[in-house]
This record gives C-alpha cells, sequence and structure tokens, in this order.
C-alpha cells in the first residue's frame, strides 16, 4: 500500500525536496545518484504530474539542483565533525523526509530527526527509525526536544531550507541555547540575504503565509553571527553551489547563469557555526 498525501497539506511540504532530489537523481546521476529518494516516492500516493511539470523547466530544475546540493553540503559537514567525534549526535533540526543521517552514519554515532509531531507521523511511517536513530516532535522553539539528546560524545546539528520560517530574534535565542547547552559541537545551515528572502515570499514563504518577510531569517554577512554569543568559538560561510563540490562545470548555460546569480546578488552560502568547549576546570 503507499502512503496518501492530501494536497494543500503541511504533508505535501515534505513532498517538494523528496521529489527534487529524486529529479536530480535522474537527470544528474553522476554528481546525485539518490535510490532513498526514488523508493520513497515509490512510496506514496500522490500526483506529481504538477510537480513534475514545473520541475522540468529551466529554472525548477534549478531548484532541484539547490535541494540536492544543500543536503550534499551539509553531509560534508557531518562527516566532516564525525573524523573527530566518531560517537557524536547528528542532529537534523527541521528533518522532514530528509535521510542525511543514514548516508553519513559511520556505524557509531547517533542520529536524531527533528519536527513538528504531525510531520515526524508521516517519517515514522515511511522512514521510521533505524538502530541509533531517533524521530521526535516538537516545535524547533520548544527547547524540552535538547533534553533528548545526548551530546556528551559531541554534536553536530544541521538545517537545509528550515531558518527561512522562523523569525530572527526565534533563531538568535535557538542558536544560543544551543551553544549553551553542547559546548563543542558545530551547527550548520543555508542562508540567503534579504533580497534571496523576498524572493521567496512569493513561493515557499508565500504558501507557509509568512508576508512579513523582513521579521523572517536571513543574512547579509554571515560574520554578523559572531555577535550573537560569546560561546560562538567561530563562524564562517560557503557558496551554497560551489563551495563543497563546484558544479557549475557539470551544467547548461542558464544553470550557470543562476549560480553566478545565487552567490552574488542572493548571497546563497551554508554557514557553520563552532561552539566553545568546556574550559578545563
Amino acid at each position: 500500500m503507499k502512503y496518501h498525501i492530501e494536497k494543500n497539506s503541511v504533508q505535501e511540504t515534505l513532498v517538494i525536496p523528496l521529489y527534487g532530489r529524486k529529479v536530480c537523481s535522474e537527470r544528474f546521476p553522476h554528481l546525485f545518484k539518490d535510490p532513498e529518494a526514488e523508493r520513497l516516492c515509490a512510496m506514496l500516493d500522490y500526483d506529481f504530474a504538477e510537480k513534475g511539470k514545473k520541475m522540468e523547466s529551466a529554472a525548477g530544475l534549478f531548484g532541484a539542483l539547490e535541494v540536492a546540493q544543500r543536503q550534499y553540503d551539509v553531509g560534508c559537514e557531518v562527516r566532516d565533525y564525525l573524523k573527530a567525534h566518531p560517537r557524536a549526535a547528528v542532529v537534523n533540526l527541521g528533518c522532514g523526509l530528509d535521510d542525511t543521517f543514514r548516508k553519513c552514519d559511520n556505524g557509531t554515532c547517533r542520529g536524531y530527526n527533528i519536527d513538528l509531531p504531525d510531520v515526524i507521523a508521516v517519517r515514522n511511517e515511511l522512514l521510521p527509525p533505524r538502530e541509533r536513530e531517533t524521530n521526535l516532535g516538537f516545535d524547533l522553539n520548544d527547547g524540552r526536544w535538547m533534553d533528548a539528546v545526548d551530546g556528551a560524545e559531541g554534536a553536530v546539528f544541521f538545517a537545509t531550507g528550515v531558518f527561512y520560517y522562523f523569525k530572527t530574534e526565534d533563531m538568535k535565542a535557538l542558536f544560543r541555547k544551543l551553544a549553551g547547552r553542547f559546548p563543542g559541537a558545530v551547527l550548520a545551515f543555508d542562508a540567503c540575504n534579504g533580497r534571496g528572502a523576498k524572493l521567496m515570499t512569493k513561493t515557499w514563504l508565500k504558501e507557509a503565509g509568512i508576508t512579513d518577510v523582513d521579521a523572517y531569517f536571513s543574512l547579509e554577512d554571515a560574520s554578523a553571527l559572531r555577535g550573537w554569543s560569546e560561546d560562538f568559538s567561530s563562524v564562517s560561510a560557503k557558496s551554497y553551489m560551489r563551495g563543497y563540490r563546484d558544479i557549475y562545470g557539470e551544467v547548461g548555460l542558464f544553470h550557470k547563469l543562476m549560480i553566478r546569480f545565487c552567490d552574488s546578488l542572493v548571497k546563497m552560502v551554508i554557514v557553520r557555526i563552532e561552539f566553545r568547549g568546556r574550559t578545563p576546570a
């Protein structure tokens, strides 16, 4: 039996990035081979015709490239952290149907997938937790989820396509709380500037009912985050589409122009924040 996804529902928002990864797996298999995305889409009772038509356009396909590339990027950050902290907690903030933990699992780390309860209900059906993996149904602003995360041997937190839906003041509070609770951890996430956020009001943010985009999280310069907390030991940023693996030479002219637009005018980046470790007694 297939899992039914209602149109115009929260569940439908889970389909877009998943389908984007599937499309890239089919169109760019040398870059983004993702059999899990293909398997999950096959499990869904959902009419992909409309989404497929939009995503097959040049602009739509670039959106799919963004989705697949950002998963690759944060996966690089997770793997890098696990080299020094092989038993760390790998925490997916606003996980949806993302399977980054499984792609990065080294056999000793622990995975925590956090999202709203109704999203986790879908995830439990389609991606039930495996050994060393836990699905947690919480709003990210509800700090109780942190009590369930064992960060004694390190923690790497990441989010993809999530923080745009939160107000800047809430993100500041979340980042500060994470830095205080999990010394020595790393947080990685995607961000864009205010111009990019305004462009999103015409698509994803509009669908979420967000109109006052100025109150929501965007980032003109990652260095501005350094003043958010004394518990941040470093803040850095890399190009979303070229910083971890440069795919510029792997795409056509239109997508090359889009990459340049995203780098220069929208400032799409992956931000990495390192938290200070504990001071020895």
